[in-house]
């Protein structure tokens, strides 16, 4: 893996060098900043594919760098905090972190965490050139592009994170027709080590939200309890 880079942002030095250990670990190029403002400065110079984010940092709160982040990177996202609650689990998943993980963490698990997203080709929410692929056009005026990673609606822009189009591009294969959560978790995260209900969950509640302000309707309904289905020309 020693074509990728990671960026290290932890306050505290000892943190910062256990996972700067991993990630080198894997055969990653890496670097380290304590700040947000050194976080995102360093992002734009550098282009990392994956950031190890602190959610308490002594000059801004992990979530809105991460906000910030997703404004101009689609590199993954795993942030490291010391509070587990599902609160702030959710607010994390849903300004597009892809990984949570709570302090003290095993160094096998974050090992393990980095190496599968960086397996799995990145579906992003930033402009990419053009692909001889076609967007697939729905009813209701949606447009789905996982190739060129994008999705609209009546052809404004909807703003979502890399995760959501990634979820919004599987569901509108096979509109009219339900995804169960293990069949989302495979085909999005390619099978790797996630808590599948609750990053679906979280994943499909911020879509689900955000086409819902767009069209002023719910586009995706739950069925059964246990799948997804989309509904465009509901």
């Amino acid at each position: 893996m020693s074509e990728h880079r990671a960026l290290v942002v932890d306050d505290d030095p000892d943190v910062r060098d256990l996972v700067v250990m991993v990630l080198e670990g894997l055969g990653l190029e890496t670097r380290a900043v304590g700040t947000g403002r050194d976080a995102v400065s360093t992002a734009r110079e550098w282009a990392p594919d994956l950031v190890t984010l602190d959610l308490t940092l002594p000059d801004a709160d992990g979530t809105e760098v991460c906000r910030e982040l997703r404004t101009f990177t689609d590199a993954y996202v795993v942030m490291i905090t010391g509070r587990d609650t599902e609160v702030e689990r959710l607010v994390g998943l849903e300004v597009g972190a892809d990984e949570y993980l709570v302090k003290p963490f095993s160094p096998r698990e974050l090992k393990a965490r980095a190496a599968a997203l960086l397996r799995r080709p990145r579906v992003g929410s930033l402009p990419a050139a053009p692909s001889p692929s076609a967007p697939l056009r729905l009813e209701g005026g949606l447009v789905v592009s996982r190739e060129q990673k994008f999705a609209t609606l009546d052809g404004v822009p909807l703003p979502l994170t890399p995760p959501e189009l990634d979820l919004l591009a599987t569901l509108a294969t096979r509109p009219g027709q339900p995804w169960a959560r293990e069949a989302l978790a495979a085909e999005v995260w390619s099978g790797e080590l996630i808590e599948s209900d609750f990053v679906v969950d979280v994943q499909v509640a911020g879509l689900r939200r955000k086409l819902r302000n767009a069209a002023g309707r719910d586009l995706i309904s739950t069925v059964g309890g246990s799948s997804y289905q989309l509904d465009p020309a509901r």
